[in-house]
């Protein structure tokens, strides 16, 4: 599979840029022995954790970045009434990237 068709975009949320952001933290101790930077990706709903892996380190091989660890989240979908009819939200899979300590990819969202 095509490392584009795996990873299809950056999650931007409010819990990612907390995510993004602790290695940069300095406000208590736990959150100083954060190191790695981690960003939030949506992906395939089939692709498993080691195809994320050789995936983002593809798509980033110019920044030269390498994945520690990759979780991944099943989000099914959830019933939602738009002017009294019932519908379904679109089920997803996102993927929370962990890199090395020092590794960060610089990009505006």
């Amino acid at each position: 599979m095509n490392p584009y068709q795996i990873i299809k975009s950056r999650r931007v949320t409010e819990k990612g840029r907390v995510l993004e952001s602790l290695h940069k933290a300095e406000s208590n101790r736990s959150l100083k022995r954060c190191k790695s930077p981690k960003l939030v990706f949506n992906v395939h709903p089939d692709a498993n954790k080691t195809q994320i892996k050789q995936a983002v380190e593809e798509i980033y091989a110019d920044k030269k970045v390498k994945v520690t660890s990759v979780n991944t989240v099943s989000i099914g979908p959830k019933q939602r009434r738009v002017r009294g009819y019932i519908g379904k939200t679109a089920a997803y899979k996102k993927a929370i990237v962990t890199f090395r300590p020092g590794d960060i990819i610089e990009e505006q969202v």
